[in-house]
């Protein structure tokens, strides 16, 4: 009811809506054994629904006047891992799984999908680092990304990592791996293998999960 109150408000005032930055979140940070299952759910639906919600009320506005812009807000500890925030990573990594069906279902009404990593000193985070430090990640110094992933310009499923006036692009890659064939195959097989199927020779950074199944059948075809 207050993500409709929202965009009402919005389509009232302007008769569009452009440009969605879903930036809901909360921190509930313990060690995965003191952790109680409502802490979990409460960061889950935060951080997911709370992007989920809103982009569901928009996506028809966007499909509409073919133009659409949608930041979900990510996170190092969803990309990477950090002790204390199964809760928080499990539900950062969840909306670049949103974002990357998203980019796709929106290419054809010129919708783009983005994700911003900020590292900023914030409400959430005041507690967590020293003063002197927190100066240097001010909120300001990660806007410019977040304004360039909601342009005209904007590129579409990409991860922008920005903190303290510096700017990296993250990416999901997958190695060429081995085909081991049909017959026979056993966990000494892929054991042996293991040096081979990690190698990052050739690695490639997918666009859509069919292209990972392509190099499935390619390498079954000898490929």
């Amino acid at each position: 009811a207050g993500v409709a109150n929202m965009v009402k408000q919005t389509m009232d005032a302007w008769g569009r809506i452009d440009i969605l930055v879903a930036n809901a979140g909360i921190l509930r940070d313990k060690s995965f054994s003191k952790m109680e299952m409502s802490d979990f759910e409460a960061v889950m639906n935060v951080h997911v629904m709370g992007t989920v919600k809103p982009a569901k009320a928009v996506w028809e506005i966007m499909k509409a006047q073919n133009y659409g812009r949608i930041l979900v807000t990510t996170s190092s500890t969803g990309l990477y891992g950090n002790f204390g925030q199964a809760n928080y990573g499990a539900a950062k990594l969840a909306l670049i799984g949103f974002m990357n069906t998203m980019k796709l279902e929106g290419q054809k009404n010129n919708i783009h999908v983005n994700a911003i990593s900020p590292v900023a000193a914030t409400r959430m985070t005041e507690n967590l680092m020293p003063a002197e430090v927190l100066e240097k990640l001010k909120p300001e110094y990660v806007t410019p990304a977040v304004v360039y992933l909601v342009s005209e310009e904007a590129p579409t499923g990409v991860i922008l990592t920005a903190g303290a006036g510096a700017f990296a692009q993250a990416r999901i890659y997958e190695t060429e791996g081995v085909y081991l064939g049909e017959g026979g195959l056993s966990v000494e097989e892929v054991r042996d293998n293991f040096a081979r199927i990690t190698d990052p020779g050739g690695q490639k950074a997918y666009v859509n999960g069919g292209e990972q199944s392509g190099k499935f059948f390619r390498k079954m075809q000898g490929g």
